[in-house]
């Protein structure tokens, strides 16, 4: 049976993006040499939030953007042995965009 985590209101599904554990010449780096990445994809978005007169304000970010997400903050969950974590969308940093030039 396969379950799917639905966020509510202004919050988001992520799926971290893991560490090289490779350098650009293929050597393998330790543990303590990796550097945390905070950058994630977004698995899934809730609908958005609510103003004080009822009004919709959507999300900004949408099912699989790249984000760049804080050092701390969010919750980490396991879900069907994969770890996600749920973020607000302020706190999302910002969206990264490839670039088309």
């Amino acid at each position: 049976m396969s379950r799917r985590l639905i966020p509510l209101l202004d919050r988001i599904l992520v799926s971290r993006v893991a560490a090289p554990t490779k350098s650009a010449g293929g050597v393998l780096l330790p543990e303590s040499a990796v550097n945390k990445v905070n950058e994630g994809v977004v698995i899934a978005a809730g609908p958005g939030r609510r103003d004080d007169s009822g009004n919709l304000i959507p999300m900004d970010v949408k099912e699989g953007d790249t984000v760049v997400l804080p050092d701390y903050g969010g919750h980490a969950l396991k879900l069907e042995g994969k770890e996600l974590h749920v973020f607000r969308a302020d706190e999302v940093l910002g969206i990264l965009k490839d670039d088309k030039s």
